[in-house]
């Protein structure tokens, strides 16, 4: 049972120190959505995205409302796209951004992440086409955000996607001039991103979002803006 103290206490954190819990994040894997056609395949992810995630705005008004607590933001995120969409036979990896972006805005979510490469050992064709499809990409989505790892500890920096990083965030600020160049606020480049298997990667850089491929479907995260969890 909570105390009285306990909660005045949380009446104080909420009015007087801003406490909230700053994400509510569903990770949902998209290995499954593979297809060699584009169209498929981007129907396969927006019809996946929109049925598992159709309650998550309604659950986490629920929440907040039952606890007392804003809940800042909604988010999903996906299995890396340059995995999933490495089986269709395109080099245009937008058509893959915009159906994220259209199934974000279905399922009522500030964000979506997962526009997503790991290059750290190397690029895949997957890779090469999804960093090449970025700036494009964010200037053409809302919701979408992306990001890319290239390098850790272990296996060193891959010094070729460094360079390349750099002009690919140069294009995006270009393409998204006229909106401060907000394009790059949706784009991380990581060294050493946090081995979180199975579940959604998060970081206080809400665009490093993506979910690590394992055995679990769906899963959901909290995080809150006083413990950092």
């Amino acid at each position: 049972m909570l105390t009285i103290h306990e909660i005045l206490e949380t009446i104080k954190m909420v009015q007087d120190e801003n406490l909230d819990i700053r994400t509510i994040t569903m990770g949902i894997s998209l290995r499954d959505c593979s297809h060699p056609d584009v169209e498929t395949a981007c129907s396969n992810i927006y019809e996946k995205i929109t049925r598992l995630a159709s309650r998550l705005e309604e659950v986490g008004e629920d929440i907040a409302r039952e606890y007392g607590i804003p809940i800042v933001n909604k988010r999903i995120s996906v299995t890396p796209i340059s995995l999933v969409a490495e089986a269709s036979q395109t080099s245009d990896y937008l058509p893959f951004a915009q159906a994220l972006d259209r199934a974000a805005q279905a399922a009522g979510v500030n964000f979506i992440g997962g526009f997503s490469a790991l290059v750290h050992k190397g690029f895949s064709q997957g890779d090469s086409k999804l960093i090449n499809s970025i700036p494009e990409t964010l200037s053409a989505t809302e919701r979408v955000c992306s990001s890319v790892n290239v390098a850790t500890t272990r296996a060193g920096i891959n010094m070729d996607a460094v360079c390349q990083m750099g002009q690919v965030i140069k294009e995006t600020a270009r393409l998204t001039a006229k909106e401060d160049a907000l394009g790059c606020a949706k784009l991380v480049v990581f060294a050493n991103v946090p081995d979180l298997p199975m579940f959604p990667r998060t970081t206080p850089l809400w665009p490093g979002l993506f979910t690590e491929s394992g055995n679990r479907n769906v899963s959901l995260m909290l995080g809150s803006a006083a413990r950092g969890w």
